[in-house]
């Protein structure tokens, strides 16, 4: 793993050298034309949701990638417009607080952190950074919001607001601010092109991370759960994740608890799923456990294709404790890499189950992220299943898409922004996939 300055660094450098790539056309075999940009590429000012279809990732077949409908893109192009009006003067973005959770003007209520950055993220999946693109200004404006957020909070303190009983947090628990910043100031590290830029999100992501392991209990349980903490906890583990493998310093035993803690929700010998900390929601949990296992049971598969390649088991062996060892794990990370494999290929399932994509029984903000959460897992897992379950979540999605662009919950998180903010998340993720496929990759 490199230390955090060679990760800045190679960042800085690659992203130099990316920024001279402008709008490709490749004539594909069968006569039709697919467009499609790099990353940092220029985008034009009329357009909003760029999708790209590019075979960019090294060591990812080009038919991993998936081309987007043009109904998906009118949904994002729809979705953003109507985003980007509910900005505050601040720079931020508010879901309004638990007892006023269905106020209409979204300009009016209080803006929190961890709705900001669910639309930061939205916006820079959607295609703008902060150099470029239709909503680089709303995206600056956003993220500078969340650094001063970051750097005013005192060090000791577990979250980066003073903000109580948000809806967010009531739903979520009350470190989510952090958790989700964090996030975004992670993914954002690769679009960043000044060094000087770049040091002060790296050193913001830093702090994030610090409060996150801070607010982690023993059980690797994120403390002040609010109504559905598991996903709470969940987000945390993945934000550690995605911190570590930008070379940020994380804990790893924190980091490993916080994954456990996850994976312990799905008991493949039972089929028990536990959702206590879930408000009794299974989709909650096993969108999580499938998410928090996608990068150790990516490993164990892809150790048993190199023993094979090696000749240390036979062709198409499976998965087991006996040929992880044959491969040359220790007995100890054998077990915890097949519970890993079990874990995963048992709760993607399950996620991706008509009984529990009914979630509550209607949609919330918290069944979008649980839809999101099953979605990056697959593919942080390299997981060819990710078609399909994009093509049955965006079409859901489609469905449900308001007159005005918008979505909202009809339980619990009903915030429009922050709901339109996740779909938008799960229906841009092509736009993520090199990411989030070298997520997945072994730290070296």
């Amino acid at each position: 793993m490199y230390s955090t300055s060679q990760s800045k660094n190679i960042n800085i450098m690659k992203s130099k050298f990316r920024i001279v790539i402008v709008l490709l056309t490749v004539v594909i075999s069968g006569g039709f034309v697919i467009q499609f940009r790099a990353a940092n590429s220029t985008i034009s000012p009329d357009e909003g949701c760029v999708f790209k279809t590019v075979f960019e990732g090294e060591g990812i077949e080009k038919e991993f990638y998936l081309p987007i409908s043009e109904a998906v893109e009118a949904v994002c192009n729809a979705g953003l417009e109507w985003l980007v009006t509910a900005q505050n003067k601040s720079g931020g973005f508010g879901a309004g607080s638990h007892s006023d959770r269905n106020t209409g003007n979204q300009n009016q209520v209080a803006t929190d952190p961890a709705t900001t950055a669910m639309v930061a993220m939205a916006i820079l999946r959607d295609g703008s950074n902060l150099d470029q693109g239709i909503y680089t200004k709303q995206l600056s404006l956003a993220t500078d919001y969340l650094l001063e957020c970051v750097e005013n909070s005192p060090a000791g303190a577990s979250n980066i607001t003073t903000l109580q009983n948000t809806q967010i947090q009531s739903k979520l628990g009350g470190n989510i601010d952090v958790i989700l910043t964090c996030q975004y100031l992670t993914n954002l590290l690769d679009e960043i092109n000044d060094e000087t830029v770049y040091s002060r999100v790296e050193d913001a992501v830093s702090k994030c991370v610090r409060k996150i392991e801070k607010s982690h209990e023993g059980t690797g349980a994120v403390a002040s759960s609010g109504w559905a903490g598991v996903l709470q906890s969940s987000f945390a583990a993945n934000s550690l994740e995605a911190a570590e493998a930008k070379g940020i310093a994380v804990d790893k035993e924190v980091l490993k608890k916080a994954k456990d803690n996850q994976k312990e929700n799905y008991d493949v010998e039972s089929g028990t799923i536990a959702t206590g900390s879930a408000a009794g929601v299974m989709l909650y949990s096993v969108s999580g456990s499938s998410r928090a296992s996608a990068k150790d049971a990516r490993k164990a598969s892809a150790t048993i294709d190199q023993a094979v390649e090696d000749g240390k088991v036979e062709s198409a062996a499976p998965v087991t404790i006996d040929n992880l060892m044959k491969a040359g794990m220790e007995l100890n990370e054998a077990e915890e890499s097949m519970t890993s494999y079990q874990v995963y290929n048992a709760s993607k399932t399950r996620a991706q189950a008509a009984d529990v994509i009914a979630g509550f029984g209607n949609n919330g903000g918290e069944e979008f992220m649980s839809f999101l959460q099953t979605g990056e897992g697959l593919i942080v897992n390299k997981d060819m299943e990710w078609q399909q379950w994009y093509n049955g979540t965006s079409q859901r999605l489609i469905d449900i898409q308001n007159k005005n662009g918008s979505w909202h919950g009809h339980h619990c998180i009903t915030s429009p922004v922050f709901c339109t903010a996740t779909s938008l998340l799960i229906l841009s993720v092509n736009n993520d996939i090199d990411a989030l496929v070298a997520q997945g990759a072994e730290q070296k």
